[in-house]
């Protein structure tokens, strides 16, 4: 298998603006406001708030069937697992269904599983929360707890983990809000702030061929405000150069090039565009198209997004196999010199 040239380092200055300014980037980032879960191609938003915890890991898998955060609390003591995925299998669902239907194997598998109670609670709109708390002992010989909560409605499911080394309850101070606060919302339809969370999941777990299809979707979901970024200017810069690395990294560079060069057609003053592509070229040893599309993009440095800085092509993974020509190195230098 051929592996692909395409750089990242070629927007390591897009990522890093990206993640400073998008409400979807929360990776080691404090859970301020609701926490949603949402699939970028099936109705239904799992949501509920966890005051004084912080995202550590976010997960997602390709085709679009689940979505999950982990999050642990200040003191370190409790962690929280969240996932909202598809269950076609055991539709019609019910909330206790899926918890039965996700725990019941698990419960076979350890023998170490010990039930400590099982509830259901009603709630408003019809979708009752099944709840069970249990604990295991692991191979460190240590006890661990969990609380799960469940909701399910049609074919998808919601499941909230709340664990720690110690005894746990559903009325703990820190625990009681989560529970509380819980729910499943099976008539949201995913928005645009969806689907670029969803592939900026699988963006940063490497699965990029994935994740370049769904930037791609989302180009043509952008609202009127660009929200959750500050513009919709601004929303269709940062997706499309995702998009277009998702592409490139994964070697589709045909698909990369379309996705620059669309944008280039509605927003020629923006400099990375011209950049990516030259990673494109880069990519299929088209020097000189590169170096024509770099100085473009110096030619266009003016109209880059506050603080993000147009990257060094000289330290750049895209170009850095080229360093032995001397032709294209030396031009590299001069414009990054004139820069």
């Amino acid at each position: 298998m051929q592996t692909s040239r395409f750089g990242r380092i070629c927007f390591s200055a897009v990522i890093l603006f990206a993640l400073s300014h998008c409400t979807y980037a929360q990776a080691q980032s404090a859970i301020e406001h609701e926490q949603t879960l949402a699939l970028p191609n099936h109705p239904g938003e799992l949501a509920w708030t966890a005051p004084g915890f912080k995202i550590t890991q976010n997960s997602a898998k390709p085709g679009g069937g689940e979505i999950g955060v982990r999050a642990q609390d200040a003191s370190g003591r409790i962690g929280l697992l969240g996932f909202l995925f598809l269950f076609p299998e055991e539709a019609p669902m019910t909330s206790a269904k899926c918890r039965d239907g996700v725990l019941g194997p698990e419960k076979k598998a350890v023998a170490t599983y010990r039930e400590l109670s099982s509830s259901e609670s009603p709630r408003s709109g019809g979708i009752s929360v099944a709840t069970v708390s249990y604990s295991v002992t692991g191979s460190d010989h240590m006890v661990h707890y969990s609380l799960r909560s469940f909701v399910a409605s049609g074919d998808i499911c919601g499941d909230l983990e709340i664990y720690s080394s110690e005894p746990i309850h559903s009325e703990d101070a820190g625990i009681q809000p989560i529970l509380a606060s819980y729910r499943l919302d099976p008539g949201h339809k995913p928005d645009f702030a969806d689907v670029s969370k969803y592939a900026e999941v699988l963006f940063r777990t490497q699965q990029y061929k994935d994740a370049a299809l769904l930037y791609e979707q989302a180009l043509g979901m952008v609202p009127a405000d660009g929200a959750p970024f500050p513009s919709a200017k601004l929303a269709r810069r940062i997706v499309t150069d995702q998009a277009g690395m998702a592409y490139g990294i994964s070697g589709q560079y045909g698909k990369a090039r379309a996705i620059f060069e669309a944008g280039v057609a509605t927003d020629p003053e923006y400099p990375m565009y011209y950049y990516n592509l030259a990673c494109a070229d880069a990519g299929e040893n088209k020097l000189e198209a590169a170096k024509a599309h770099l100085e473009q993009a110096f030619a266009h440095k003016a109209g880059i997004n506050p603080g993000e800085p147009l990257p060094d092509p000289t330290k750049d993974d895209s170009f850095l196999p080229y360093k032995g020509n001397t032709g294209f190195w030396g031009a590299l230098q001069r414009m990054q010199a004139g820069n």
